[in-house]
């Protein structure tokens, strides 16, 4: 705990001297971290000899130090010591990418980096993704040895605006069909790497997960892709789907409003309180798989009101569910159905 204080001690006084117009003294960095100037000395030292350029000039009664660029010559485009911690912590969140196929590319320009610092300098900064942790995407999807040229191929077309001859594993039929689409762009959500793009057959945008694709040919015909084309990505989706919105009310019991409430979960969404501790969303966001299985995630805690149809299905799939349970371990559906006293509860939030 002890070296973890003065590593966190030392990134601060690092970003204090960097960002004071005049610089800091030491009695004044002392002052700021509850220690002794003989601690802040030490700092300093320990920081100038991992290859930080400080200097001190003497100002008004006292020896002002200041952190001087470049920190990274090595480079042609310096970086402050706040945009290479924040280029460090975010290591952590580029493990969360294993599996795509970026991951590999980023490592090598992650290595590119550090090798631009010296030695000791690079020693300082590789602990800080100590204090940040990040669980990746538990349900990214496989992908074969096919992917990586597949990306290569959709964003070179998708650059130079040629169309594609693909054959795709379609899910919805079940079948291999052909397309021959204009790539509008690529998309890395929820897992999953999806291509945006417009089928000329079908007179509209489609979503492509490019996991499906079989075969992919870059043709020589070009399109010419409308302004804005491909930006609104699943605008109107919780998940990665296209579709026209509608209002979606759902009513959350007071159990699970307090973890609803500290989220966002669109940007449409509205909250209204309702006195016993519940609450009222409205969402505008198209019906499909992704706003379903939400839903159906928060079990009793969420009720549909509107539309209809929603809370119909969702109706449905909840009574098909009992069903099965009640088929496979011959649980009396009346006995343990109707959310009564006794009823155990999952919990949704974090301790």
């Amino acid at each position: 705990m002890a070296r973890n204080a003065e590593m966190i001690r030392q990134w601060q006084i690092l970003q204090a001297i960097e960002s004071a117009r005049w610089g800091k003294t030491i009695q004044e960095l002392a002052d700021d971290h509850g220690v002794t100037t003989r601690t802040v000395r030490r700092d300093l030292d320990a920081l100038n000899q991992a290859g930080f350029p400080i200097t001190s000039t003497e100002g008004a009664g006292a020896h002002r130090w200041k952190l001087m660029r470049p920190v990274t010559p090595e480079l042609k485009q310096t970086f402050t010591v706040a945009e290479l911690s924040a280029l460090y912590f975010s290591r952590t969140l580029i493990e969360c990418l294993a599996g795509t196929p970026f991951h590999g590319d980023l490592r090598k320009a992650f290595d590119k980096l550090q090798n631009a610092l010296s030695p000791r300098m690079r020693e300082f900064f590789d602990r800080l993704p100590n204090f940040i942790a990040a669980k990746s995407d538990t349900s990214i999807k496989l992908r074969d040895r096919e992917t990586q040229p597949h990306v290569a191929r959709l964003l070179q077309a998708a650059l130079d605006q040629r169309q594609v001859r693909m054959r795709y594993n379609s899910f919805k039929s079940r079948t291999l069909k052909e397309y021959v689409v204009d790539p509008y762009r690529l998309v890395y959500a929820q897992g999953g790497l999806y291509v945006i793009a417009n089928v000329p057959a079908y007179a509209g945008i489609r979503t492509f997960a490019i996991e499906r694709i079989a075969s992919l040919t870059v043709l020589d015909d070009r399109f010419v892709a409308p302004d804005g084309a491909g930006q609104a990505v699943f605008a109107n989706s919780l998940g990665v789907n296209q579709g026209e919105p509608s209002r979606v009310e759902i009513e959350f019991s007071p159990a699970v409003a307090p973890y609803v409430r500290e989220r966002r979960w669109h940007e449409s969404q509205a909250i209204r309180p309702c006195p016993d501790g519940s609450i009222v969303m409205t969402l505008e966001v198209c019906d499909d798989p992704a706003l379903r299985s939400w839903l159906l995630g928060f079990g009793s805690g969420a009720r549909v009101l509107a539309p209809e149809r929603l809370a119909r299905s969702m109706f449905q799939e909840l009574d098909r569910a009992r069903t099965l349970y009640a088929q496979r371990f011959g649980f009396d559906a009346e006995a343990h159905g109707g959310g009564g006293e006794g009823q155990e509860e999952l919990p949704l939030r974090e301790g």
